[in-house]
């Protein structure tokens, strides 16, 4: 498997000026919660009674949304959701993925601190809720 390439969230925030587009890999609720400005929700897990279950549609979504060599960041709450999703994206054949690690609330040790703040964490665009085109139930729909 492809090494992933693992970025700071400014560094992340730099990609998107550079055309780059942020996948939140976040369940719906959290996406609604708060989000980096402009981020399109394609939840790698989603919330099911009891915790969270693998998203059978990701990588059909994600193929269908986006052609294999389109400029990707891949980000999560914490680092591990977006590691997971830009694994299975470069083994499905995209080429321009890379994962924002330290996510939106940032990495912690094993004791709960933070190690590295998170998007929400430092002065970074963000917004709320479903914005029009970039929510999940929209992201499903244009991938038919």
């Amino acid at each position: 498997m492809a090494n992933v390439i693992r970025i700071s969230p400014q560094e992340a925030s730099d990609k998107l000026k550079e055309g780059f587009t942020y996948v939140d890999v976040r369940t719906t609720e959290e996406f609604e919660a708060g989000h980096p400005a402009e981020a399109v929700n394609v939840p790698i897990a989603l919330s099911v009674p009891g915790g969270m279950a693998p998203n059978p549609d990701f990588v059909r979504v994600m193929a269908a949304a986006f052609p294999k060599d389109a400029k990707i960041v891949v980000g999560c709450k914490a680092g591990g959701r977006s590691m997971r999703a830009a694994q299975t994206l470069l083994a499905e054949g995209f080429t321009n993925v890379v994962d924002q690690r330290a996510g939106w609330e940032g990495a912690r040790n094993p004791f709960g601190k933070i190690t590295e703040p998170g998007w929400s964490l430092l002065d970074l665009p963000r917004d709320k809720g479903q914005p029009s085109g970039r929510s999940w139930d929209e992201m499903k729909k244009k991938a038919g």
